[in-house]
């Protein structure tokens, strides 16, 4: 093909990250969008003139597309999906990928079953940091891990860019699922297979927010199938300091991830501080152009985050908040 006809599904902030970082691909066009608030796909199309808005994914897929984007709220998942499976559509899915379990665990099966190239927003797979830590760890297991999401006290929920949505737990999943969700998938990706995850979350910090319906904080251990561990600490009431950051341990090195954009610092025994990996500005046209490529050619072997990866990663985090509402019991993630 020589120009990918590209459809989204949701035309928020991320459609609009997206779209910025697939602005300078000459081998794509963006033709068909929809939206569940019309006024923000009039928005979204206002800069973009060759595309045209339709009703419901299921219209963009009859007008005529090579892939999907499913830029999407977490509660939102499922339908559009379905539609990409059934048309045989490839896709490409923003993080997390819903937040009814058994729902994701069949869209996985259908995935595989019908074997669709799909691709998931987790774009720190991309970057060199995280790619570099991952080769040394193949001869150096990782061993333990200890990370963090730590914001501030959110404002009021209406009309801001985050939402109404992302500050209720019934419809985001709450920070953890939501937005450490990064961090569990570099936990993963690190560590290997997930088997068991227990955590505990805090309320009744935050005060008067209208619409904040969700965990203040949480702290979350995920035991993986080698024996290693995780912790991580999620927060959106942390006002006087915080940051993001991940440190990896293994028995002759260890690296120390700080920043949305992971930047890493690699220490190694009997060397001391070692040199730095900056994360990439551009990770999303990064992420982008393996998806792009792969629907062209019709190679996967580049995606490093598939749709039945990215259930995975949720599974994780959903089996956080299950453990939250049980009093911190853990909960068998059995990862297949």
């Amino acid at each position: 093909m020589n120009k990918v006809r590209v459809g989204f599904v949701g035309c928020g902030g991320m459609a609009k990250a997206h779209a910025d970082a697939m602005a300078g691909f000459k081998d794509i066009e963006i033709v068909a969008v929809t939206d569940i608030r019309r006024e923000t796909a009039e928005a979204f199309v206002s800069t973009r003139p060759q595309a045209t808005i339709y009703d419901t994914p299921l219209d963009i897929v009859d007008a005529g597309i090579d892939c999907l984007f499913l830029l999407i709220p977490p509660y939102t998942h499922g339908a559009p999906e379905q539609v990409a499976i059934s048309r045989g559509i490839p896709f490409f899915v923003e993080k997390p990928v819903g937040l009814d379990p058994d729902l994701i665990r069949k869209l996985a099966r259908e995935v595989e079953d019908t074997h669709l190239l799909t691709a998931a927003g987790y774009m720190n797979r991309y970057r060199r940091s995280v790619t570099t830590a991952r080769e040394m760890l193949t001869v150096d297991a990782a061993i333990l891990g200890t990370g963090g999401w730590l914001g501030g006290t959110p404002g009021p929920a209406q009309g801001t860019q985050i939402g109404s949505w992302w500050t209720n737990k019934a419809k985001s999943g709450g920070q953890f699922h939501e937005q450490v969700t990064h961090t569990v998938d570099i936990a993963r990706y690190l560590f290997g297979t997930a088997v068991s995850v227990s955590a505990f979350g805090a309320t009744g910090f935050n005060c008067n927010i209208p619409g904040y319906a969700t965990d203040d904080a949480a702290v979350v251990n995920i035991q993986f199938e080698n024996g290693s561990i995780v912790n991580v600490l999620a927060s959106v009431s942390s006002n006087a300091a915080g940051g993001v950051f991940l440190n990896v341990y293994a028995r002759n090195v260890a690296f120390e991830f700080t920043g949305w954009e992971h930047s890493v610092k690699i220490r190694r025994k009997g060397e001391g501080e070692g040199g730095i990996i900056k994360g990439e500005d551009n990770i999303f046209s990064i992420e982008d152009r393996v998806f792009i490529d792969a629907v062209k050619s019709g190679d996967k072997s580049a995606i490093k985050s598939t749709y039945p990866d990215a259930a995975k990663t949720a599974l994780v985090s959903i089996g956080a908040n299950q453990s939250m509402a049980n009093g911190g019991r853990p909960v068998d993630l059995k990862e297949s």
